[in-house]
Formats: structure tokens, sequence, C-alpha cells
């Protein structure tokens, strides 16, 4: 779908941004760019819809080389998500998201409905439709965005560090929200990011850059952190790639341990050792927190059960992955991970050293496991 044949660019000062550059994207891929500041991520991006042309070398977009392409008209087919969204303030929202089918020809009235009709799509209230950008959160803003630039149906979405100006949790609401998209539409998507957390997550392959705009490595997210290309992208990916690799495992194999939680009934009747045991403690049917000896002890001497309680960590659920299993048991103070079903109850636990085992297990099952191919 997308292609990069030696590309090079060179602007007048003699800064070379991208040296040499050669790589294929797949059509209905998710490819993340990826890399420190100034190393041609975003210039390899921008040259797939000749925002920026290439010095030597061919782009090459359905296999056709974008310089033979009328620029104006390529653009209009593939969308484009900036930073900050990049919304029209004078404009509402419906007709920021409705501006390219309308500079196609679409009538106004016809790609105001679609507008409204993919405010749902992206997550938002079609209520937010006759608002001004002003009026949103940076997160309603970047979803208008990425609205806008599917307004078109392009089959080419180009988004350059997106989700950067937003808060952590915002953040991942809207990586979340991509990944939803992106299983219902199946874009080839470029998304340039210097995250390579972002980038492992969303990303089918990903296109590591070095200084000089040279690719160091493209690969899948689990060979990139299981056998980096060299110490460049061993640095870049950082220490902790092991645990980044337990996202890409299933958990479903995890021993799980019995876990009987109590509610506030059951409190006078519990004996509990005073260093080591913990009992799960239920709210309303959900997973509240944990008790200990001195917690019940609080509790009968007047004191509400739940501010006697340890923060509960996080919750795994059964078909998640290795590092979701082994965050809800390094986060519980009892050691115990509580494990729940698609309804929210409780149907066990997990313990940190059964999730690392499963893990070596996978590990190197596939290491062991024969290569197929041509």
């Amino acid at each position: 779908m997308i292609s990069f044949e030696s590309v090079t660019k060179r602007f007048p000062d003699g800064t070379t941004a991208v040296d040499d550059l050669t790589l294929a994207i797949e059509e209905g891929s998710f490819t993340a760019f990826v890399g420190p500041s100034g190393c041609g991520k975003t210039t390899s991006m921008r040259m797939i819809n000749r925002m920026i042309d290439a010095t030597t070398g061919v782009v090459r977009v359905g296999g056709e080389d974008v310089r033979a392409i009328n620029a104006v008209g390529l653009r209009r087919g593939i969308g484009y998500v900036i930073q900050s969204a990049g919304l029209m303030p004078h404009q509402r929202v419906v007709d920021n998201i409705a501006t390219v089918p309308v500079l196609q020809g679409v009538s106004r009235k016809k790609a105001r409905l679609a507008a409204v009709e993919l405010l749902e799509r992206v997550g938002l209230d079609q209520r937010l439709a006759t608002r001004y950008p002003a009026q949103l959160s940076g997160g309603q803003q970047q979803r208008v965005g990425v609205a806008r630039a599917l307004a078109a149906d392009p089959k080419i979405l180009l988004m350059d560090e997106p989700f950067s100006a937003v808060d952590p949790v915002v953040r991942e609401d809207l990586q979340n929200e991509m990944l939803r998209l992106q299983s219902e539409l199946r874009k080839t998507i470029v998304f340039v990011t210097h995250d390579i957390d972002e980038a492992v997550k969303l990303a089918d392959r990903v296109a590591v850059f070095g200084a000089g705009g040279r690719l160091q490595q493209y690969d899948t997210p689990e060979k990139l952190l299981a056998a980096p290309a060299n110490d460049f992208v061993a640095g870049f990916i950082g220490r902790d790639r092991g645990y980044r690799l337990l996202q890409f495992g299933s958990g479903t194999q995890v021993r799980m341990h019995p876990l009987e939680p109590i509610v506030e009934e059951q409190i006078d009747g519990l004996a509990l050792d005073a260093d080591d045991d913990w009992r799960l403690v239920l709210r309303d049917g959900e997973p509240f927190g944990w008790v200990d000896a001195g917690g019940v002890a609080a509790h009968r001497d007047g004191r509400d059960l739940y501010d006697s309680c340890s923060a509960g960590g996080s919750l795994f659920n059964r078909g998640g992955t290795l590092r979701q299993a082994l965050d809800a048991a390094l986060s519980s103070p009892s050691g115990l991970g509580v494990v729940v079903d698609a309804d929210g109850r409780v149907v066990g636990g997990v313990r940190a050293a059964d999730v690392l085992e499963v893990f070596e297990q996978q590990r190197r099952s596939s290491v062991e496991q024969p290569e197929t191919g041509s």
C-alpha cells in the first residue's frame, strides 16, 4: 500500500532528515514511526502525502509514485491527524468534521449528517456537534480530529503525535479508542510518536529511527522487544523491555488460587493472623480492598470497614495478558492478584511467581518453535 524506496530528504541547509529509507507498509496495517526528536520520523510520514517531497528515491501509495499524483487530490484521499487536533476555532464541531467531504463535492447537509454519526463512532455525544472547539476538553478535541480525518473514508490515515498534548489518563482512553476503531475500520495507519510504549501498544509493526534519519529496525512489537537490532534500539526501548513483552503473552494459563472474599456482615467472626493473612473485601458485590488483622481490629473498635482496608490493586480479567496478571499480583498488598470474570465477579487469585513461570514456558516454546515460510 505504501512503500519507501531508497528515500533520502536533504534540506537546503545541508541537513539530512531522512537517509536512504526503504520499507513497505501493508494495506490495513497499523505502523508506528518512533524515535527521538529530530530523527526524521515526522518528515518520513509527511512525504507520504507530499507535504514534503523526497530529495532522492521514490515514495509510492497504491503502487504509484506520489510525485505523479496531484498533491491536493492526494491529500484529500488521506486522513491527517495532528497534535492538539488542529481544529478550525471559528467553526462548529460538525462543520470541522464535514470540511473534506464538502471540498470533495458532497452537499453540506449530507456531510453534516455523516459528521454527526461519526461523533458517536469516535466515542463522543452527538450533542457536541453544535459546540465550538474551545468548548471541548483536549481529549474531546482529539476525538473530533480523528472524526474529521475519517470523514471522507480515506484508505490511509496519517497521525502525527496526536495524543502527546493530553494527560496520561485521557491519552490511554484515546489509545484504546484507536485500537477499537482500527479493529472495525482496518485503515492503513502511519502513527508518529516518541513514546515506545504507545508504539508497542498500538502498532502491528514499529519503525525505529535514529540520529541522521537512519532506520534502525522495522519489526513487529514482539520481535522489537525480544531482539533489538543494535545498542541504539535496545537503549531507546529501555531496560524493562522484558516486562513489556508480557503484554503479548496470554494469561489464560496462569494458575488460579482460591480466593474467598468477604462482605461487612462477615467481619465479626473473622480470625486473621497478625502478619500475613489478608482477606478481600467486597462492596456492592465488587472488589473494594484488602483487610488484615489490624484492619479487622480497627473495625471492631468502631472504624468504618472500608476506611480500614488497604488499596486493592488492579484487577485481572481471565482473558487478559500476562502483563495485566503480573500487575494485579504486584499491586495487591496480599501478593494475590484478584481475578474477575467478564461480569466483574471474583473467580480467584494469581501470584507473580506463577505468571513468570507461564511467561518462561511461552518464551521457551516460541524460541523452540521452527520458523515456517518459503
